[in-house]
């Protein structure tokens, strides 16, 4: 065999070894998808072309197609009680891109959650906000509750008069005051936005407030976070006449074929949350909760002490005492943990590379099984690490060991895969 082609293939084995069976994965925005998700994304669905919307297509042979993204809408618009849903988005971020094109134009203004305070990029002038020329002005946050400061907040959006505020952030520990900042929104004309990306399932579990309900006009998000979904994006409302807007800005403007395989693999994903999410988003609070309090217990400096610390997947520690949060992702990593080193509010942009903070999700070691009891044992692991300075490698060899109890995935349909496999694409291989 080539020798190029048998290096990518043990570069993918070594991957696959590595993050799916050896580490401890808390980046907050990722998770997996389940077996049963995985046999149906891996279809020849993969391969074809949809332009346009079902039964109004710019290909033909599309008719199965069209039904399993009726299908997947349906049931993806169904667990935010929403009317319509686009599940065309490639990534949160076009799903972001067409709401914003939709709603303003260049040079008019939006409110936005600031980065700082845990925005995310799509929503700055770094991001595709600044590319459409819409002027971001950052919201008012108290730091210590990395939140929106409801009062300054309505005094700025009365004063720009934005044509959109955005909530919803890419660090998120408790709810953003969505119904307050609706009532301002409506008084100058403005729509609100709620960027749902990392706290979609706890929204669909029922653990997190649905923002379409408190007052956002319009909900955008991922589906790959704390909804266990395969990597893309998707938009949900109950205007249609928003609805129509933005749907023909997704379509031509940022998506052409919008990658097909994704549409049953988000049905199934979909319906696993149906029956288990409520169950599953319950877990991940329980999780999240019990490892900040672990941490904080160890004499580490989790934000939000006073507060419960966390109401989401996430939790956000301030190692500035333990070296940064560069120094401390990498020593974690070398460890097989795996997070993220994050700005907090207090820094500085030159701060960017080695910020004050990490973020931490539980979302998908909760999928994998893990309880209370098993987030005291990640915090030991932390704490071995950032706290008593021990050798990664050592501490790594603890971590494959744990990892070995917890293999499975939870929260989804007892089915047998292989046979499930073999009905779908045996016959044609």
């Amino acid at each position: 065999m080539d020798e190029e082609l048998n290096r990518i293939l043990d570069l993918v084995k070594k991957h696959n070894i590595w993050r799916k069976v050896e580490c401890i994965n808390l980046i907050a925005s990722e998770n997996i998808t389940s077996p049963l998700v995985d046999v149906v994304y891996l279809s020849d669905a993969m391969h074809r072309y949809a332009e346009g919307l079902p039964y109004k297509r710019f290909y033909q042979g599309t008719k199965y197609i069209d039904e399993i993204e009726v299908l997947a809408s349906s049931l993806f618009a169904s667990l935010l009680e929403a009317k319509y849903a686009d599940l065309r988005p490639l990534s949160g971020t076009l799903a972001n891109a067409s709401t914003f094109a939709a709603l303003a134009e260049f040079g008019d203004a939006a409110a936005i959650f600031p980065l700082p305070g845990g925005g995310h990029v799509s929503h700055s002038e770094y991001g595709i906000l600044g590319k459409l020329g819409i002027k971001p002005y950052p919201l008012p946050i108290i730091e210590e509750e990395m939140n929106i400061d409801i009062d300054k907040a309505i005094k700025l959006i009365r004063l720009i008069k934005p044509k959109f505020v955005t909530l919803g952030a890419t660090v998120i520990l408790f709810p953003h005051p969505v119904k307050e900042l609706s009532l301002v929104t409506r008084e100058v004309d403005a729509k609100l936005i709620f960027d749902a990306a990392h706290v979609l399932g706890l929204i669909m579990g029922g653990v997190y407030p649905n923002p379409l309900k408190e007052g956002a006009d319009i909900l955008t998000t991922s589906t790959h976070k704390t909804f266990p979904g395969p990597q893309g994006g998707a938009i949900a409302t109950n205007d249609e006449g928003l609805f129509k807007k933005v749907r023909r800005i997704v379509f031509p403007v940022f998506v052409s074929n919008h990658h097909l395989h994704r549409l049953a693999a988000i049905a199934v994903t979909a319906l696993e949350m149906k029956y288990f999410g409520k169950r599953y988003a319950e877990q991940i609070i329980k999780n999240a909760k019990k490892l900040a309090e672990e941490l904080y217990n160890g004499g580490f400096k989790v934000l939000c002490a006073d507060k419960g610390f966390t109401q989401t997947h996430q939790v956000v520690v301030d190692v500035r005492e333990e070296g940064g949060g560069k120094k401390c992702a990498e020593v974690l990593e070398e460890a097989n943990i795996i997070v993220n080193k994050n700005m907090l509010p207090w820094d500085k942009p030159s701060d960017v590379h080695n910020p004050s903070g990490i973020r931490i999700g539980v979302q998908e070691v909760t999928r994998l099984g893990m309880k209370e009891e098993d987030m005291v044992e990640i915090a030991r692991f932390i704490y071995r690490l950032l706290k008593r300075k021990e050798d990664p490698v050592t501490v790594r060899k603890d971590v494959i060991e744990f990892r070995k109890s917890f293999t499975k995935v939870h929260y989804t349909f007892e089915v047998d895969i292989k046979k499930t496999f073999n009905e779908l694409y045996f016959s044609l291989i």
